[in-house]
């Protein structure tokens, strides 16, 4: 059974930094890309972040390019988005994803995680 658990969502002033983990099981780690996407509400789900399996390759959405980090560690089947310099319009559920390809839309990823909420106060 597949499971991806985030963590690491909270309240968090403008200016500041969090960290999310998101562990994975069930799903051959060292295989896939993983991803962050989020969603603020009343919007559509978007890209964030995207890691190969081999964190060869690392990409960005423009609007937290230079911001976030991405980073993964096969030994612990697990991969973080360091999150720094929040903006309130960060604020969203911010959803883990694995799937074969590292790509930028929701139809590359076969797998996702329940999503952990990240609030950012102006």
């Amino acid at each position: 059974q597949v499971q991806l658990v985030e963590s690491g969502g909270g309240l968090v002033q403008a200016g500041g930094s969090l960290r999310l983990s998101c562990a994975a099981s069930g799903v051959p780690f060292r295989r896939y890309a993983m991803g962050w996407f989020r969603q603020a509400p009343g919007k559509e789900r978007q890209f964030v972040s995207t890691i190969t399996w081999n964190s060869g390759g690392t990409y960005y959405a423009d609007s937290v390019n230079g911001r976030f980090t991405i980073s993964r560690d096969n030994a612990e089947n697990t991969v973080y988005l360091q999150m720094n310099s929040l903006k309130p319009e960060d604020t969203a559920v911010y959803y883990c994803t694995a799937g074969p390809r590292p790509g930028s839309t929701q139809s590359d990823y076969a797998y996702w995680g329940q999503g952990t909420q990240v609030t950012v106060s102006s």
